[in-house]
């Protein structure tokens, strides 16, 4: 959908209503494909904390989004997945637009196996205010 006026908005709008808790980031999917999903969050009120900057929650909400999306574009067919653990380091105070990449390298599923995805958080001058590692169980369906 990328390539369709307002196609990219369309799709991120389509996330949030499937899981409707990561919509009220209101991030916007740029990129997607196999092991590798790029997610921008603008700066808003909205997503902000009393110290003027991107809340911690926010962040974690970001970085789940993009390894979540890039381990569901990762899996193959008849393999399914779920988060069940997630760890953040936040390195800088987050504010202006984020970019977060998220990146999975998933191993082959032929029994019940984990696998961490990772997604790095950057600011618009391309330091890295958050890490989030995602631990996701992978089963065969």
């Amino acid at each position: 959908m990328r390539d369709k006026p307002g196609g990219r908005w369309l799709f991120s709008r389509m996330v949030g209503r499937l899981a409707p808790y990561t919509g009220t980031i209101r991030a916007t999917v740029l990129e997607l494909e196999p092991g590798r999903a790029v997610v921008e969050l603008k700066d808003r009120r909205g997503v902000r904390n009393h110290l003027r900057s991107i809340h911690a929650i926010a962040l974690a909400n970001l970085g789940e989004l993009a390894s979540g999306l890039a381990a569901s574009a990762a899996m193959p067919a008849g393999v399914r997945g779920i988060p069940t653990a997630i760890t953040i380091e936040y390195l800088h105070k987050a504010r202006g637009t984020l970019t977060a990449t998220g990146t999975a390298a998933l191993p082959d599923v032929t029994e019940p196996v984990t696998a961490d995805v990772h997604a790095d958080i950057r600011d618009r001058d391309n330091v890295s205010v958050a890490v989030a590692r995602v631990t996701w169980k992978l089963e065969r369906v």
